[in-house]
């Protein structure tokens, strides 16, 4: 059943509209932010200007003999001046004041000093103004330029405050969205051309590669940049291919072990008829073919040995880990019998750990690894190879040591990669991939901890699932 190929989101669903939507709310939160001082602002220079039309207006009584005006004239100078009640009092003790049809019981809602600048006064002035104004009496003192020391008391109807302070709040909410607009375009115009679009071209050809990974006439598009997307780029054209030459030398790898699986039983049966005459040329009189016989025998035990690990390394890999619970003396003792023929009164297979030691693993997984590390050193020459196991930390080590004369470091460059990793003459070099590979499988590995003239020792390592 095919995959279906994945898709790249549309514009309202992809990043560009996130980006978007993210840049105008932020700007709009800036605004915000901006809006409160310049209101509160705008609240203090509309209160100082009336202040200083109520001075202009109070010079008409100080222009009089005795500091009085026609009553008409003063509601005038009142009107103009957008006050009920103006009062100068100047540090010399002169006080004049200005009340036209204003009774003197009026009930004063709100005080305001102009001479308090303190931010946060101003602020909560003007936004109490716009939420509870209206209809409300102001009582405004303060200081003017032109008034010197004298201090000027205005009394004003706050509405028209009110409606002034809305229109601006207006007037700055139409710009904040002009602002947010245009820097949301250009923000989004610059990272579309910077990140958007070459994570989007980026995207796509992840999505091709995964679609059909044979493709290369994309290849030649190679970032020139010198960020952090074009480095982006350049490393994904490698893993392209790099992923490219491992489904190569995969499709080659399964093509050779179709090949070997088809010719595998009848080169099984030419390779038994030809042990069948060797080993009666073993048995011949003639002692030129007697001696000649033992080579022929080992060169055909080769022969089946490179058919047999080249079937099983390019099968699909090994088969999911069935675990069980078992003692590791047992299995040492099946591997034992395995290799019996290179066992003698020279050669020992000991077993260096507790009689009773359990473990929980696929057994016979860890038995064909034991087995492979065990015959490789005894094939190497090694007169005792010791296992030993211990637990450590939720894990289980069980090392396989020998006293051979140790690996080429030309094979230690190499040890686990296939077909270059052989630890002895005439050894395919399957043996320890395979066998690193079956470890792995069940979530541990097989490492080489000691290599020298005295032998070499490997360590399997596995999850203790019984502490787990």
């Amino acid at each position: 059943m095919s995959e279906e190929k994945a898709a790249l989101p549309n514009f309202g669903r992809g990043l560009s509209a996130r980006l978007l939507a993210l840049t105008i709310c932020f700007v709009m939160v800036s605004e915000i932010l901006i809006y409160a001082p310049s209101i509160a602002r705008f609240h203090n220079d509309w209160l100082s200007e009336k202040l200083a039309s109520a001075y202009l207006a109070i010079l008409a009584l100080e222009a009089t003999p005795n500091f009085m005006i026609d009553p008409e004239l003063e509601l005038q100078l009142l009107d103009n001046a957008g006050a009920r009640v103006i009062a100068l009092k100047s540090p010399n003790g002169k006080n004049l004041i200005m009340r036209g049809s204003t009774p003197g019981n009026i009930v004063i809602n709100k005080r305001v000093d102009l001479s308090d600048q303190m931010p946060t006064t101003l602020i909560k002035d003007a936004f109490e103004t716009l939420w509870a104004g209206g209809n409300r009496l102001l009582q405004v003192r303060g200081q003017t330029p032109q008034a010197g020391d004298a201090w000027i008391d205005v009394v004003l109807d706050d509405t028209p405050l009110r409606q002034a302070m809305i229109s601006y709040s207006w007037r700055i909410l139409g710009l904040s969205i002009v602002i947010s607009l245009v820097t949301a375009t250009l923000i989004f115009l610059s990272l579309q051309w910077l990140l958007v679009r070459p994570m989007r071209n980026l995207t796509q050809r992840m999505v091709d590669f995964r679609a059909n990974p044979e493709d290369m006439s994309r290849d030649d598009a190679a970032a020139r940049r010198r960020d952090e997307v074009g480095v982006a780029e350049r490393e994904f054209l490698q893993l392209q291919k790099q992923v490219r030459k491992a489904l190569k030398q995969r499709e080659r790898l399964a093509a050779l072990g179709t090949a070997v699986s088809k010719i595998n039983h009848d080169l099984r049966g030419v390779l038994a008829t030809a042990q069948l005459v060797a080993d009666r040329l073993a048995h011949s009189d003639n002692p030129e073919v007697k001696k000649m016989a033992p080579a022929l025998v080992r060169a055909l035990d080769r022969a089946i040995a490179l058919c047999s690990d080249t079937l099983n390394f390019t099968r699909e890999g090994p088969a999911k880990p069935e675990y069980s619970r078992f003692e590791l003396a047992e299995l040492h003792g099946e591997v034992g019998e395995s290799l019996g023929k290179y066992l003698n009164g020279t050669t020992v297979l000991k077993a260096d750990f507790a009689q009773d030691f359990v473990l929980t693993a696929d057994r016979g997984q860890l038995y064909r690894v034991i087995h492979n590390l065990a015959e490789n050193a005894l094939q190497m020459g090694a007169h005792n190879v010791a296992v030993r196991a211990r637990r450590a930390e939720g894990r289980i080590e069980i090392e396989v040591a020998d006293d051979g004369p140790g690996l080429q470091p030309k094979a230690v460059q190499s040890l686990f990669v296939p077909f270059k990793g052989s630890t002895r003459s005439g050894g395919t070099g399957l043996g320890l991939a395979i066998a690193r590979e079956l470890m792995r499988v069940q979530g541990g590995d097989l490492k080489l901890a000691a290599n020298d003239a005295k032998g070499a020792t490997f360590v399997l390592e596995l999850p203790d699932r019984q502490a787990a």
